[in-house]
């Protein structure tokens, strides 16, 4: 490793660095679930019952008192369990997750995280909020994260939940966690899992065929349901109301039918064409609709589309299901009766049920209806018994359609959606390299180059901190350190695209030109101090020049920062997401100054110190600068010219130069430059460079050189 100039570290940071990294081998992986039985059931009190634990998975089912019996009203589980998957800390969430038999969500609940942007900044209420919308969508639909009120904006409620500015990768890191432990679950528990997530079934619109009623019925393709008073009494013998009114045993007291419209060749059928188009219009694609048709006694009281039917409701008698599990199906509140309905239909109440694309419904595969026939015994403490009937639909294959969706890996869609900030910063770092590798270009025009950079530094704060919120972090490499020796998974970086693009920048111009090449051009809170500093002239504000004595430990404290940090993250202590604020790049950048007053001050302070001491912060604290300093040193390239004059005799470079950066001797210490290339441009000028002004007064040509560092 090679070291040159003033202000390099001592090894004992080093080797604080490596120890701190090897701390972390003597660390466990992440933990399991925290709740026991008893915290269980402080998050799902009475009337809900919590069961026995799983002995497989490590799933509680809650219970839920439903006619006289208890049936599973949700699986609880915590997301760790199943899908520990670091966030943008490096450690994963912890979620309570409700999921209905159904594969709906009932609900979920934030147990713990380390998302830094929800511990200090925007607080955990913005969190809450978030994983709120789950409630009510379906594990078997991808579900995406849009922007903030994306929703509101007319992207699916069923298929997306509002972002949260400033907390993307936050955001679609849970997002994650909460859908892939679903799928663990629904896989073990509801028979349905990742296969079938995004699946489209959609029956083939131009496939038609005239058939009547009684043709329907021979197919198959119009199911009838049909259970007798005597049927009823033997399903309800021994518990004390197998009667169920006066009548003969073969007497019907269910008579339904049922059959999925979205058949052409059903629907159309059934409904008559104009009818059905209507209902094909309102229901959309993707959704299917069921009709059930009661042709017993209106009046009978196990009739279950009869007086007590609610429409637009989800109907308490009336179910369809799948592999076992219940679909969610809702009236669409038709009108039940009426002509138009086609020809040989018998008479009676009817309703069309719906079903969203987002319950993962098949109607190519066999599915149920069932009807509950349910009766009371007692009369002060009445219990209620039921009893369910069903019948199973199988229609041909060659009716539908099947496309399935290509949705990919959940990181994906935030390269999709991060589109816009990845082209522009490229196209900043397109403007950028050849800037700086040509030497005799812009660079060496002392009347443009200024203006470039100011430029260009204000674009790094607009663009790159506010509009791609792609301002690099220690936190990311304290994300690391928990990846490579606690969680092994590094798929948090993937979910900031932006951040990660510039990473991949950084660590190429690491090697090649040092760290100064991000430290002098792409860090938005470094680009903020530099532009604070510019306005020290017009306010007429006279800078301190630190004196060497002093300016030499000073630069030893960030490596010093950075390895308490490491050390920290290491050794799992709670502490140290609150002790990488001494870095105030989340207020200033990521939050935008909207946190508390003392961040705020904090922040403000290191600004304003700019006016007086210039980039004090990155100098002298910046734990980020001291390890790209420290990577810095494998770079290949001593790429600054300097001459064989500089140093001795001149010293107007180092004079000039305001990091401190070169030393006596005229060479360059690449750890502590920030390339903001003055001292080339200098170099490149006649009228500026020292020795090229004594050369011309002796008519003699000098070329400035690279010279190596010791």
């Amino acid at each position: 490793m090679r070291v040159s100039g003033p202000g390099r570290p001592g090894g004992m940071a080093v080797l604080f660095a490596v120890l701190a990294l090897a701390l972390a081998a003597l660390v466990p992986a992440a933990g399991a679930g925290e709740l026991d039985r008893a915290g269980i059931a402080r998050q799902f009190p009475p009337p809900l019952v919590v069961g026995e634990k799983d002995d497989a998975l490590p799933v509680w089912p809650i219970l839920k008192q439903q006619a006289g019996s208890y049936e599973v009203f949700a699986y609880a589980f915590e997301s760790i369990d199943f899908a520990p998957i670091p966030g943008f800390g490096g450690t994963p969430p912890d979620l309570l997750i409700a999921l209905a038999p159904d594969g709906n969500f009932r609900d979920v609940k934030v147990l713990s995280h380390r998302e830094p942007v929800f511990l200090e900044g925007l607080g955990p209420e913005p969190l809450f909020a978030f994983v709120e919308q789950y409630a009510g969508l379906s594990a078997r639909q991808p579900i995406r994260v849009g922007r903030p009120n994306a929703r509101a904006a007319g992207a699916s409620a069923q298929t997306t939940v509002d972002g949260i500015a400033m907390a993307t990768a936050s955001t679609r890191t849970i997002n994650q966690s909460i859908l892939a432990s679903a799928l663990a679950v629904a896989r073990g528990k509801l028979g349905f899992g990742a296969a079938n997530v995004g699946l489209s079934v959609e029956a083939k619109p131009d496939l038609f065929e005239p058939l009547g009623f009684d043709a329907l019925l021979s197919r198959g393709w119009v199911r009838r349901l049909t259970v007798t008073r005597g049927e009823a009494a033997r399903a309800f013998r021994g518990t004390g109301v197998e009667e169920g009114g006066e009548g003969a045993p073969g007497e019907a007291v269910v008579d339904l039918y049922v059959a999925l419209l979205d058949v052409p060749s059903i629907g159309r059928n059934l409904l008559g064409a104009a009818r059905h188009a209507a209902l094909m219009h309102e229901l959309g694609p993707g959704n299917h609709a069921v009709m059930v048709l009661s042709a017993g006694p209106a009046d009978a009281a196990e009739n279950p589309l009869g007086e007590t039917f609610v429409l637009g409701s989800v109907p308490e008698r009336v179910s369809v299901s799948q592999g076992g599990l219940v679909v969610n199906a809702r009236d669409m509140a038709v009108e039940r009766r009426g002509a138009g309905l086609g020809e040989g239909l018998p008479a009676g109440d009817w309703t069309i049920l719906r079903i969203d694309s987002a319950a993962g419904f098949d109607p190519s595969a066999p599915w149920t209806l069932t009807d509950r026939i349910v009766r009371e015994r007692g009369q002060i403490l009445s219990e209620k018994i039921a009893r369910d009937f069903s019948v199973e639909t199988t229609l041909p294959g060659d009716l539908f359609a099947r496309v399935a969706a290509q949705e990919g890996p959940d990181w994906t869609e935030s390269w999709r959606a991060r589109l816009p900030a990845l082209a522009g910063i490229a196209g900043m770092l397109a403007l950028l390299v050849p800037v700086l590798a040509r030497r005799r270009g812009l660079v060496a025009d002392a009347r443009r180059f200024p203006a470039f950079r100011l430029a260009f530094l204000a674009l790094t704060v607009g663009f790159v901190g506010y509009g791609a919120q792609a301002q690099l972090s220690i936190v990311t490499l304290m994300g690391l350190v928990r990846a490579v020796f606690r969680t092994h998974d590094f798929a948090f970086l993937l979910y900031d695209p932006p951040s990660l693009v510039l990473w991949a920048f950084v660590l190429a111009s690491l090697v090649l030109w040092g760290r100064g090449t991000f430290c002098g051009w792409l860090c938005p809170f470094g680009a903020m101090q530099e532009l604070v500093a510019w306005l020290a002239r017009p306010l007429r504000i006279r800078q301190v020049a630190v004196p060497p004595r002093l300016d030499r430990p000073l630069r030893a404290v960030k490596y010093a920062v950075l390895a308490g940090l490491l050390a920290a993250t290491a050794a799992g202590w709670p502490a140290a997401d609150a002790m990488a604020e001494v870095e105030p790049f989340k207020t200033a950048i990521t939050l935008s100054f909207l946190r508390s007053w003392p961040f705020v001050a904090y922040a403000v302070g290191l600004l304003a110190l700019n006016l007086f001491v210039y980039k004090g912060f990155c100098r002298y604290l910046c734990p980020l600068g001291a390890g790209l300093a420290l990577a810095g040193r494998l770079r290949v390239l001593d790429w600054i010219p300097r001459r064989a004059e500089c140093g001795t005799p001149c010293q107007l470079c180092k004079v000039r130069c305001r990091y401190g950066a070169i030393a006596p001797d005229g060479r360059i210490d690449y750890p502590e430059c920030f390339q903001c290339m003055e001292c080339v441009t200098i170099i490149q000028d006649p009228g500026q460079c020292v020795p090229q002004v004594v050369a011309r007064r002796h008519a003699k040509r000098i070329v400035p050189r690279p010279v190596p560092t010791r």
